[in-house]
C-alpha cells in the first residue's frame, strides 16, 4: 500500500490518510489545503507543499489516478464496455451504482453502471451527473457515456438530454456519439446505424418494447433529443485517419455543431477514432469505441501492462441462467438451450399478474433439478413480439416490465439461496434488477465470452460469477458455451 499523509501546519491537530495505489485523496481535504496553504502532503517519505492540476491530486501522485472514467445506461452495456477495455490490457472494474466511498482497488478504468436508459429524462440526467461527480473525485482523466449499440432512446431522451448535462458539467463545447461495434455486427455509415446488414428500424427494433427503433437516421434522430447542433463525420473523413477526424472537427466545431455522429464500419476505424479523441474530455458512445482507447493511454506511458486483467476466481457451486430479454437473439438462445436437453421454466407474466406463486413454483422446481444434478437450469419470460404485445395490452407496458423484472430478481436471490454460483443473467433491465436484488456493488471484469459479455465475478460479498447479457448479443448457443468455458 502506497500511503499518502496530508498534514496541517497546525500545531493543535494534524490529519492523514492511507491510500491503495489508485485511489486518489480526499477531495475535501486537499482543496481545504490547496486553499489555505496551511498543509503539506507526504506521499511515501517525499514531502510536497505544491498541489497538482485536477481536484486535489498532489504531483507525486498523479500516477495514481483511474485513467478512464464511465457512465453507463444500463447494467449490460457496463459489463460490454468494460470487457473492450480488458481486452485492452484495462484493469476494470463496474460498480452498480453510485459508491458511497472511494475506489480502493487499484484500476485503470472504473465503469459506472445505471439504470437510466428508460427512465424519465430528468431522472437520467440527475443520475448521471451523481456518477460523474464521484468519477471526478477519483481523478479520472478522461470520461465516456456509454449507451447501446442500437441507440436505445425516444424522442425525448435519454442520450439526448444527459450528453449534454455532462457537457455542461464538464465545460466542453464538443463531443461524439458513435454506436458502432463492427464485431457486433453493428456498424454506423453516412449516420445510419445498421444491424447486421439491414437498417436499424428494419432489424426488429422497431418492435422494441420500451424505446422502438423507427428510424436509423442518428444525426436525426439525437437532434430530436438535443438543444444544440448535432453534426456528422462521415466515413471519406475516417478512413483518412485521426488527422483527417480532427480536421473534421474543428470544422464543425467553428459551424457551431456540439455532438457529431461518427461513422464506423471496422475495428480500424475505431482504432483511427481512438487516436483522435485522445484529448476529448468526454465520449459519448457504444462500447466499440473504447476498442481505440487503451493505445492513447498506453502511447502516454500511463498504462501498465498487465497479464492478469481478466483474472478471475472460479467458486464452486451449480449454474443457473435467468432470462427476461425479449430480443430475437436471446430467443434463439432460449430456443438453443431447451433443444439441447436443458431444463427450463417460462415464467407466465398472466399468471402473476392474477396473483399466483408463479416464483415460488419456479423456485421449487428449481430446486428439485438442482437436488437431481440436472443443471445448468433456465429460468425464462422470454417470448416472441407478438406475445409481448399481448401482455402488455393488458397489463400495461411499464406494469408488465416491473411485474416481470421483479420477480425474476426474487427467482435470481432464491437461486443463489439454493446453491447458485455461477449465473447468466439475459437483458438489460433484468440485469439491473437481478444485480440490485443480490446486492452486488462491483464487479470484477473476465475474459470475453461473446463479443460484449464477459464472465464477471462479484466484489465484497458472497463469491459469484456472473456473466450480464445484453439481449441482442451472443451467437444463437451461447448459454451452453459460456458455461464450457469455465470448465
Amino acid at each position: 500500500m502506497l500511503r499518502c499523509h496530508i498534514y496541517w501546519a497546525n500545531n493543535s491537530a494534524f490529519a492523514h490518510l492511507a491510500a491503495p495505489r489508485g485511489r486518489r485523496h480526499t477531495a475535501a481535504r486537499y482543496d481545504a489545503a490547496k486553499q489555505s496553504g496551511q498543509a503539506r502532503a507526504i506521499c511515501d517519505g517525499r514531502v510536497h507543499n505544491q498541489f497538482g492540476e485536477g481536484r486535489g491530486l498532489a504531483p507525486c501522485c498523479k500516477d495514481m489516478s483511474i485513467l478512464l472514467g464511465c457512465i453507463a445506461d444500463d447494467f449490460t452495456g457496463a459489463t460490454d464496455l468494460a470487457n473492450n477495455l480488458v481486452r485492452g490490457g484495462m484493469r476494470t472494474v463496474q460498480t452498480i451504482g453510485v459508491p458511497s466511498s472511494a475506489m480502493a482497488d487499484e484500476v485503470d478504468a472504473v465503469v459506472v453502471a445505471l439504470k437510466s436508459r428508460t427512465i424519465a429524462a430528468a431522472d437520467a440526467v440527475a443520475q448521471s451527473l451523481a456518477a460523474l461527480e464521484w468519477l471526478r473525485a477519483q481523478g479520472c482523466r478522461q470520461f465516456y457515456f456509454k449507451y447501446c449499440s442500437t441507440f436505445d432512446s425516444t424522442a425525448l431522451g435519454n442520450i439526448g438530454p444527459v450528453t449534454e448535462a455532462l457537457m455542461q458539467a464538464l465545460g466542453t463545447d464538443f463531443t461524439i456519439a458513435c454506436p458502432a461495434f463492427p464485431e457486433n455486427k453493428r456498424t454506423v455509415f453516412k449516420g445510419y446505424l445498421f444491424a447486421g446488414d439491414v437498417l436499424l428500424n428494419e432489424s426488429g427494433m422497431q418492435n422494441h418494447p420500451l424505446t422502438p427503433m423507427t428510424d436509423a437516421n442518428l444525426v436525426r434522430v439525437l437532434q430530436a433529443q438535443s438543444k444544440g447542433k448535432v453534426g456528422l463525420i462521415d466515413y471519406e473523413t475516417v478512413a483518412r485517419g485521426h488527422a483527417a477526424i480532427a480536421g473534421r472537427i474543428a470544422v464543425l466545431k467553428a459551424e457551431g455543431v456540439r455532438i457529431a455522429v461518427v461513422d464506423a464500419i471496422n475495428n480500424d476505424d475505431l482504432m483511427r477514432m481512438g487516436k483522435a479523441f485522445a484529448g476529448m474530455p468526454l465520449l459519448t458512445a457504444g462500447s466499440g469505441v473504447a476498442i481505440g482507447l487503451p493505445q492513447n493511454f498506453a502511447a502516454a506511458g500511463l498504462l501498465r501492462e498487465s497479464a492478469s486483467a481478466s483474472a478471475l476466481p472460479s467458486p464452486a457451486g451449480h449454474e443457473a441462467i435467468v432470462s427476461g430479454s425479449c430480443s430475437v437473439a436471446t430467443n434463439a438462445q432460449v430456443a438453443d438451450f431447451m433443444r439441447g436437453g436443458g431444463a427450463a421454466y417460462w415464467l407466465d407474466p398472466l399468471k402473476l399478474a392474477a396473483g399466483e406463486p408463479e416464483v415460488a413454483r419456479a423456485l421449487a422446481w428449481a430446486q428439485a433439478v438442482l437436488a437431481a444434478g440436472k443443471g445448468p437450469l433456465l429460468v425464462y419470460s422470454t417470448a416472441e413480439s407478438h406475445a409481448v404485445k399481448a401482455v402488455q395490452a393488458a397489463l400495461g407496458v411499464a406494469d408488465a416490465g416491473a411485474m416481470v423484472e421483479q420477480a425474476l430478481a426474487a427467482i435470481a436471490r432464491g437461486l443463489v439461496d439454493a446453491g447458485v454460483s455461477r449465473m447468466i443473467v439475459a437483458g438489460g433491465e433484468t440485469s439491473g434488477a437481478v444485480v440490485q436484488a443480490l446486492g452486488v456493488r462491483a464487479l470484477r471484469i473476465g475474459s470475453q465470452i461473446d463479443p460484449g459479455v464477459p464472465w464477471t465475478a462479484t466484489v465484497g460479498g458472497k463469491p459469484m460469477l456472473l456473466a450480464l447479457k445484453s439481449g441482442n448479443f451472443g451467437t444463437v448457443d451461447f448459454f451452453s458455451e459460456a458455461f464450457a468455458q469455465l470448465h
